[in-house]
């Protein structure tokens, strides 16, 4: 009788992780890379400089980093993560997105609260629960590295149809066997940080999307400045892996993962070694590495 309850109990016990969907990463584990101490209080978080002199991430560290283990980081060490990243080369081809949604001071995720604020708009986006709709339908960005345009990859026009927000036929495109509808275009370009300003980042600007061949009104426009005025950037992680972060009219919205595996496959190796690949002014101050920490004013060469 006592091993049939101990059964039982052993069986319940198990009951959640059997019910975890197929690729979950409940047993995914942060990055081990180091990270600066801080707290909640602005004044004490330490400055990305000193973060980046103190704690600078190597190749080996980068390698252990992944798109699944991110999303066990809070915002803070992300931001250490992004701040250490220089923009590495232009990307070309497609890439599979994730989003890594951080929450609000209210409880809301930020884009929710961004999206609140931006009046008229909301009566186009009605309907749409902002917290999940991105997962749902975006599947990651196409780089056409020659042209200097990107598109994204949306899955589902279905709910985007019901709010009468497609016109016309978008393009199609197939990638890792799955068909995708290619949808708001953005310029692709070397630029400022707006998080941080000591190294240019690669920008996704869609505020004149509507000056891009194939632009359709409906419903590219709601990423342009008519709409939420959006505008990505990012940097390498390493080759074929990209961290990303969104603005919603120069607020922030949330963190994103872009990754290419052929490209990681390819080209991770070499990176191990040299640790550099660039297309975008990388700064003043030198992005250190594990093994390359610069020297202090006082310190002797």
């Amino acid at each position: 009788m006592r091993t049939a309850m101990t059964r039982k109990l052993l069986a319940l016990a198990l009951l959640p992780l059997l019910l975890l969907p197929a690729g979950c990463d409940f047993f995914q584990r942060a990055p081990e890379v180091p990270f600066a101490p801080y707290g909640e209080a602005a004044q004490a978080r330490m400055d990305l400089a000193e973060v980046e002199y103190r704690y600078p991430l190597g190749p080996a560290d980068l390698a252990k980093i992944t798109p699944d283990n991110l999303a066990k980081l809070d915002q803070e060490q992300i931001d250490q993560i992004y701040a250490r990243l220089s923009a590495g080369p232009i990307p070309d081809g497609p890439y599979d997105g994730k989003i890594l949604l951080p929450r609000g001071s209210s409880g809301k995720f930020r884009v929710a609260e961004i999206v609140g604020g931006l009046g008229g708009l909301i009566v186009h986006l009605k309907g749409l629960e902002l917290e999940t709709v991105g997962e749902q339908l975006w599947r990651g960005k196409v780089f056409f590295r020659d042209q200097r345009v990107l598109r994204n990859r949306i899955e589902d026009l279905g709910l985007l149809q019901k709010l009468g927000l497609v016109e016309g036929e978008p393009q199609k495109f197939e990638a890792g066997g799955r068909q995708t509808w290619l949808l708001f275009p953005a310029k692709l370009y070397c630029g400022q940080s707006l998080f941080d300003s000591r190294r240019e980042s690669v920008i996704i600007d869609y505020f004149f999307s509507d000056e891009i061949a194939g632009y359709q009104e409906k419903p590219d426009f709601l990423a342009g400045r008519r709409g939420l005025v959006v505008r990505d950037e990012i940097r390498m992680v390493r080759p074929g892996f990209y961290l990303g972060r969104a603005y919603l009219n120069r607020a922030f919205g949330l963190n994103f993962t872009l990754y290419n595996a052929a490209i990681a496959e390819r080209d991770g190796p070499a990176f191990l070694h040299t640790g550099s690949a660039e297309d975008c002014w990388s700064g003043t101050q030198r992005r250190l590495t594990a093994g390359s920490r610069a020297l202090g004013p006082n310190e002797a060469r």
